[in-house]
């Protein structure tokens, strides 16, 4: 239920950028060249207060992860689009046929307008800004609603963001879910969305009534299998940290593992081994996070107990000595064998350190069982072979895919990211991102010279001779 009076304060920032764009719409290289600047200084001089934040909202949460995820990625990724943007901004020239032979035909990338995006809280910082970054390049005016889970950081990003941007260029908005349903049914003329199905159903659904384009990052059960012949020390070394970094609370993170049915008990065991290598301790570890909040922590907890009541069997990794207070929302990891469809941990996004281990007979089988469900944010498939690789390519459709590491191509500038189905639409990153931020306008440029005279009426005989030219003698 939204609030008597949200609406019109949201309605503050967002009438001012509508009002500059219509009066500004398309800012010059030099101008967008700034704007990603002003991104890179805001990361880069504040670093140490957004990964306080940022562990004060999760109660805990890795420096070096925040340093990595938060602030180096992001820049990684300004840094590339600032590298090609004016590539981008040229308008590009498509081919003419025979017909319109001396006329020029291209495509101008125009500003969209106001971009809304709606950031999660899992990576505060990095979700935010990175696709605001790509917005801001393709030259339109950005405001942004953060998570209500991470209030420390969005009020620390709406001070900085103020302290480097005019407000009719780039803006946040604070506030929980009665200001984030106001947020979705503005007027935008694009939003971004990244969270679970369920809200990303309910924005779509307000964006709707606006006709506003909506791209939609989503999640899923994104799977990893490993083919019997990949030795298991290698593929656990990168699973390792694709699934625990961030305590699982990543939305490409494995979220279960497929592995044939000889090699499951040699998997576990090094999986074992190398977890406690990595995090030898849990509740005190500063290179363990916690769980975002007591609510993400019960419902972790509940998907355990019903696994374990339907027959799954439970290995915690920690320490033997080590107990760990509810409180503190910290779990450890887990990993769960025997495990049905009938679990819900099968049936819902985990986004957690809980990780299902399957069997599968035949490479097949594992192959039908992911294609029976709903198409997955990512996958994951470990085997040296390229031509099995490439055939598992072929008959599994995912939003994006890593093969023999883990997450590996959402950090790859130049390929777009983005889910399938019940995972999201749309994408960003790399020149799709500026794209999906753009209008991509049609333009045909009719030459001094032309044969359009001909096509004219009266006709006569010679659009027949021409006709028969352009058409053929045969089809």
């Amino acid at each position: 239920m939204v609030e008597p009076g949200t609406e019109d304060l949201i309605r503050e920032s967002f009438e001012p950028m509508k009002q500059a764009y219509l009066r500004a719409p398309s800012p010059s290289y030099d101008q967008r060249r700034a704007y990603l600047d002003a991104l890179c200084d805001l990361l880069r001089s504040n670093q140490q207060a957004l990964a306080d934040a940022i562990a004060a909202d999760f109660g805990g949460r890795s420096a070096y992860e925040t340093r990595l995820a938060e602030i180096f990625l992001p820049i990684a990724a300004i840094k590339y689009i600032r590298h090609n943007l004016r590539k981008w901004m040229r308008p590009q020239s498509r081919a003419v046929p025979l017909s319109f032979k001396f006329g020029k035909a291209q495509v101008f990338y125009q500003p969209l307008g106001v971009v809304g995006i709606i950031s999660p809280w899992n990576y505060p910082v990095q979700l935010a800004i990175e696709p605001a970054a790509y917005a801001l390049a393709a030259g339109n005016r950005v405001l942004i609603k953060p998570s209500e889970f991470t209030p420390h950081t969005a009020e620390l990003l709406k001070r900085l963001v103020s302290d480097h941007f005019n407000p009719e260029v780039m803006a946040i908005i604070t506030g929980g879910l009665d200001v984030a349903e106001a947020f979705s049914k503005l007027p935008f003329d694009h939003i971004l969305f990244t969270g679970s199905s369920h809200v990303g159903r309910l924005v779509m659904k307000a964006a709707a009534e606006n006709l506003v384009p909506v791209t939609l990052e989503l999640g899923g059960k994104s799977p990893t299998i490993l083919h019997q012949s990949f030795p298991v020390e290698l593929a656990v070394s990168r699973i390792v940290f694709g699934k625990w970094a961030n305590a699982g609370q990543t939305c490409i993170a494995p979220d279960y593992v497929i592995v044939s049915q000889g090699r499951r008990d040699a998997f576990v065991q090094e999986l074992v081994r190398a977890t406690r290598t990595a995090y030898p301790s849990i509740k005190d570890n500063p290179d363990y996070t916690s769980i975002i909040n007591m609510h993400h922590y019960e419902r972790l907890c509940d998907l355990i107990a019903d696994a374990e009541a339907r027959g799954a069997r439970t290995i915690v990794i920690k320490a033997d000595d080590e107990n760990i207070p509810h409180e503190a929302h910290r779990l450890p990891p887990t990993l769960l064998l025997d495990v049905r469809d009938d679990m819900r941990v099968m049936q819902e996004e985990i986004f957690g350190p809980i990780l299902p281990i399957m069997t599968y007979q035949s490479l097949d089988d594992a192959v039908a069982y992911v294609n029976n469900h709903p198409r997955p944010l990512a996958l994951y498939y470990f085997d040296h072979d390229r031509k099995r690789a490439r055939d598992l390519l072929q008959r599994t459709i995912s939003g994006g895919v890593s093969l023999n590491d883990i997450a590996m191509h959402c950090l790859i500038d130049d390929l777009p990211f983005g889910g399938i189905g019940a995972s999201g639409m749309g994408h960003y990153h790399g020149f799709d991102g500026f794209e999906t931020f753009s209008h991509k306008k049609s333009v045909f440029m009719q030459s001094r010279f032309n044969a359009m005279g001909l096509f004219s009426a009266p006709y006569d005989e010679r659009l027949n001779t021409v006709m028969n030219v352009l058409i053929g003698a045969r089809a």
